[in-house]
């Protein structure tokens, strides 16, 4: 038995013919995946997703014990996919073609080829079309791929790399096209319709002639009917024309484009589409429903929702085909982080509350960024007084208990021989950094309490009034922090002009956490 995708009809009519094996065409339209492409929308569709997953990186991973990810770039499944994939397209091109296949056919093939050492050196894309299935049992079977001479050749399942989508029998996956033949077709038709009607001049077509008498036989109608397409088709169409013996032309009645609804299902083939392979419409050129404080969101779901299920496809394909089952230390991923990140606003108020929570160092942030490592920069901070935890640690261990110091060390400690400049003796953990638990809680509690006021009030103003509005109302609010802190206005007023950046970039819990945060190491430092 021999499962395959539809083709475009080739007329042949014989039994064995692609033209009995095709889909039903609507109104004497066959729609094939190459005849869709006429489409701006489908087209549109599927360079946008083919560019998505051609930009993203392919990484190897080795899982480590501690959770951690170990990158591999000497193995050769890291340059066949990273590299070189084969000798006529590097890995941009070949994974573009790949997913172009698979978003508009919902099958994609390529011929693995490998070496004597068990290793895969080449992946040969293989056009849907020319492959077909041959079923060997209910769960086995092989491929046969159609050469450009007619014969065709076996190919087993584990010498093909085949990338499906949605499936209903789990060997080959629905081809989208196939689907929604009959609403592309409509497209197709409305799209052939206003080209016709623009090529008419924007006239409307139609109508029909009348005779006063009859034509004297069936030779001289069809000479007449020869000159009058003569003298007003091609380059002459739409000049004045001259009937003789008592010709009448009589126009069809016209049906203007607005009553015909023509702009309005062109508008909505184009989202019709859109919702077909999963892409935002402004994603497509279509911006009518769009507008510039959701367009982020929609690209963000457009990665988790519309891309991220091909990129697992993609990745268990990998896994499936190329990596040992029982092996479950080495690991594929194509990582989206670069396209969730926001924008620049947005990151840089991540990447500091991480930095801040000392969840990342400050060497990963510029690795994020795409920047080079510094030294020093490989240990997190702490939290309170954003220090690194060795040196947090160092000084720890060079605080002394006043128990356990001398006792000349230790001021409070009663001497039956005090020194004569005691009193201008400083103890020994005056130069201590670290303020105690109970320090701590005041400077917590009343950045908590600033934190709170200072959201109201920004979240007020700013909606109220705008950017001035939120300007004027932290100058108001400076001098208050500056008092219950006990810090000089000079801090607090580049405190307020950081806050007045964010203010507009994110919500009201990251903005209250993140002055909270900022008021804390304000109280404790100064």
């Amino acid at each position: 038995m021999f499962l395959s995708a539809p083709s475009a009809d080739s007329g042949d009519r014989s039994p064995w013919g692609g033209f009995w094996f095709n889909p039903v065409p609507f109104n004497g339209m066959n729609v094939t995946a190459d005849s869709s492409l006429q489409l701006t929308a489908v087209y549109g569709c599927v360079r946008v997703l083919a560019n998505a997953v051609m930009t993203l990186p392919f990484v190897l991973y080795e899982q480590m014990d501690n959770g951690g990810k170990k990158k591999i770039t000497k193995h050769w499944l890291y340059k066949l996919f990273a590299k070189r994939p084969n000798d006529f397209q590097n890995p941009a091109e070949f994974r573009a073609m790949m997913q172009g296949h698979l978003t508009l056919r919902g099958n994609a093939f390529a011929r693995i080829f490998g070496n004597g050492r068990g290793e895969v050196t080449d992946l040969i894309p293989i056009h849907p079309d020319r492959v077909t299935i041959e079923l060997l049992g209910d769960t086995n079977w092989r491929y046969r791929i159609q050469n450009n001479d007619g014969t065709t050749t076996p190919v087993a399942r584990q010498d093909m790399f085949h990338l499906k989508g949605i499936s209903g029998d789990g060997i080959l996956g629905y081809s989208p096209i196939q689907l929604a033949r009959n609403a592309l077709a409509g497209a197709i038709a409305a799209q052939n319709y206003g080209t016709r009607y623009f090529q008419n001049d924007a006239s409307p077509t139609g109508g029909w002639i009348e005779h006063p008498g009859n034509f004297k036989d069936t030779e001289a109608r069809r000479l007449w009917s020869e000159s009058w397409q003569e003298q007003q088709g091609g380059k002459n169409k739409g000049k004045i024309a001259v009937l003789e013996y008592g010709l009448k032309f009589h126009p069809g009645v016209p049906i203007k484009n607005g009553d015909a609804q023509f702009i309005e299902y062109r508008k909505y083939s184009i989202s019709d589409i859109a919702r077909l392979f999963g892409v935002p419409p402004h994603m497509i050129g279509d911006l009518e429903k769009a507008t510039f404080s959701n367009i982020e969101q929609q690209s963000i779901d457009f990665v988790i929702h519309s891309l991220t299920p091909w990129l697992v496809c993609w990745e268990e394909a990998i896994r499936y085909n190329f990596l040992d089952p029982d092996d479950d230390t080495l690991q594929v991923e194509f990582p989206t982080i670069s396209l969730l990140r926001g924008d620049s606003a947005a990151r840089g108020i991540y990447i500091n509350t991480r930095i801040m929570n000392g969840s990342m160092t400050r060497n990963e942030a510029r690795l994020m960024e795409g920047d080079n490592p510094l030294d020093g920069l490989d240990e997190p901070l702490r939290p309170l007084n954003m220090i690194a935890d060795s040196a947090a640690e160092e000084e720890d261990t060079n605080v002394l208990d006043d128990d356990e110091l001398p006792a000349n060390a230790n001021p409070n400690a009663p001497s039956d021989n005090p020194p004569e400049d005691s009193k201008s003796k400083k103890p020994a953990s005056a130069g201590f950094s670290f303020p105690d638990d109970r320090l701590l809680a005041l400077a917590g509690a009343a950045a908590e309490r600033i934190a709170r006021r200072e959201v109201e009030i920004a979240t007020k103003a700013y909606s109220s009034g705008g950017p001035d509005a939120l300007a004027r109302a932290y100058a108001a609010h400076a001098p208050f922090v500056s008092a219950a802190l006990g810090v000089s206005m000079e801090s607090v007023k580049a405190y307020c002009d950081e806050q007045i950046a964010i203010v507009c970039a994110v919500s009201s819990d990251e903005l209250a956490e993140i002055a909270r945060c900022k008021l804390e190491r304000l109280a404790l430092k100064g």
